[in-house]
């Protein structure tokens, strides 16, 4: 039995945090887990932004409301959830997810959630597991399904490697520079045929 784990930002829909760099003017936002390894030390930078220029989750949300996933992603999905089961396993939040997930016609995702104060500002945030990409593509292994991975950044790589099957999509230079063993796509058709091929 296989289950296919599909990274969100990136593969699927646009960079939250890049869209919302440049609806803010607020060129730091740009940085992404394409360019810092460390997770809790960027959520740390961006909320330190965030309270620095007083914007909060509407703001946000107000950006992600206008992003639209990444042309053929939804066509994509629709496919491969005809041929095997799917989840998203993302590092984003439920209270940026839930509009985009809409768009892509409901696909199940794994995410993680903020912490927001009675004014609407980012308090906080709280993981839904410790390694969350590798922790749940280890659990599903562990009850009986055989996963295939695909991502983009430095966060999806253990769970790229970690099952019978993974693959690097819209991933940047450096990273299919550092693991070349990886498989690399650039479109959609090419990752469906890898996906296949791997079933």
């Amino acid at each position: 039995m296989n289950i296919v784990c599909l990274d969100m930002e990136g593969v699927l829909v646009p960079e939250i945090w890049i869209a919302f760099s440049e609806a803010s003017g607020i060129p730091e936002l740009r940085r992404t887990t394409r360019d810092e390894p460390d997770y809790n030390k960027l959520m740390n930078f961006r909320l330190g932004i965030l309270k620095e220029h007083g914007l909060g989750l509407k703001e946000i949300q107000a950006t992600i409301a206008k992003i639209d996933p990444l042309p053929g992603a939804k066509d994509f999905l629709d496919e491969l959830r005809t041929l095997t089961q799917v989840l998203i396993l993302s590092d984003t939040f439920e209270q940026f997810a839930k509009p985009l997930m809409e768009k892509l016609n409901w696909p199940t995702i794994f995410c993680n959630t903020l912490e927001v104060g009675e004014g609407g500002e980012i308090t906080g945030y709280k993981m839904r597991c410790e390694k969350s990409k590798l922790t749940t593509v280890k659990a599903l292994q562990s009850i009986g399904y055989e996963t295939i991975a695909a991502g983009d950044s430095f966060n999806d790589l253990a769970m790229i490697q970690a099952g019978k099957a993974g693959f690097l999509f819209k991933s940047t230079e450096q990273i299919k520079k550092d693991y070349p063993e990886l498989p690399a796509y650039e479109e959609f058709g090419d990752l469906l045929a890898a996906i296949k091929a791997a079933l």
